[in-house]
């Protein structure tokens, strides 16, 4: 089951972080996938890993890109970045520790963290002219 789908909506005219943002969107329904078979919690624990250096990776792109255009919300959203990377780690790290946790209420974090990242901070980036 697709937990997110991709749509134009979620493109921001620059191509290098429109794939990034398709490839997350994948990511983020592999790990939902493995949460609804159940698979081994160091399988869950890899994805998330996985997720996180994609968006670390994702979130550096975006930075370059703000920073070559003078992006005027280039502060806001850096921090939004750093906060977020913050959550997945806390994530990664109760899903390590605890021998219980909801998959639910996982799925709708990383669902409900891309969907409100997206339109409060990089639907923004369309306004750099690409």
């Amino acid at each position: 089951m697709e937990l997110i789908k991709w749509s134009d909506q979620f493109a921001t005219g620059i191509s290098g972080v429109d794939h990034e943002h398709e490839e997350l969107i994948e990511s983020i329904n592999s790990f939902c996938v493995n949460l609804e078979q159940d698979s081994a919690k160091e399988v869950l624990i890899n994805i998330l890993n996985n997720i996180y250096a994609t968006i670390h990776s994702h979130f550096m792109l975006e930075e370059k890109v703000m920073k070559k255009n003078a992006y005027n919300e280039y502060e806001q959203h850096r921090d939004a970045h750093a906060e977020l990377l913050d959550e997945i780690r806390d994530f990664t790290m109760e899903l390590e520790s605890s021998s219980e946790f909801d998959p639910q209420q996982l799925k709708q974090k990383l669902t409900d963290w891309f969907l409100i990242h997206f339109k409060t901070h990089d639907a923004r980036l369309h306004k750099l002219g690409y």
